[in-house]
């Protein structure tokens, strides 16, 4: 097996695993890593296709046909339609989102990388990124892999995560744990 042990468990990490095995024996696993990073940015943006994906109403046919048309128009590879269509004929379009971060841990395993996740209140800058990027590698010890996500709720600040580990700088904790301070003063 080339890949790891750390996501193979479940079913995002199979679907994961195979599509991985696949991607490296047709030498296009970085390929396939953007094809995978362009259907969640589609997915990210779209609450109807969330609501394909999610939901249970929509017939294993209409999934199906929606979601082989969305990655023809979308420009995907063949490896990442084939594996969305059987996803989807298998009636597990529900753990898309899971079977593209698995996907992205396999890739990151493969080069060494360690896998960072990061949510901010706002989109970070390139020179944001590059920083955080230096920090954590230095922290770490390897090379860092950071996938970036926005949650306006946090306010200001932001959440990361690398492994089992996070560090959580949001404003919206600190608020919280002042709040809680302040109550048990009271």
């Amino acid at each position: 097996m080339a890949s790891g042990q750390t996501v193979t468990s479940g079913l995002s990490g199979r679907y994961a695993t195979a599509l991985f095995e696949l991607a490296l024996e047709r030498k296009a696993v970085d390929a396939v890593a953007d094809d995978l990073a362009q259907l969640q940015a589609m997915i990210d943006e779209s609450d109807d296709l969330r609501r394909l994906i999610g939901s249970p109403l929509f017939s294993r046919d209409a999934q199906s046909k929606a979601m082989a048309a969305l990655t023809e128009k979308a420009g995907l590879s063949e490896i990442v339609c084939n594996t969305v269509g059987v996803i989807a004929q298998n009636r597990r379009l529900f753990a898309l989102e899971d079977v593209i971060r698995a996907y992205r841990t396999l890739v990151s395993e493969h080069r060494g990388e360690v896998e960072a996740e990061v949510t901010s209140a706002a989109p970070l800058s390139d020179d944001q990124r590059a920083a955080l990027e230096s920090a954590l590698k230095e922290a770490i010890g390897s090379t860092v892999a950071v996938t970036t996500d926005v949650d306006p709720e946090l306010l200001g600040g932001m959440v990361v995560r690398v492994g089992s580990r996070m560090i959580d700088s949001s404003l919206q904790t600190k608020l919280q744990r002042l709040q809680l301070a302040m109550k048990g003063a009271a």
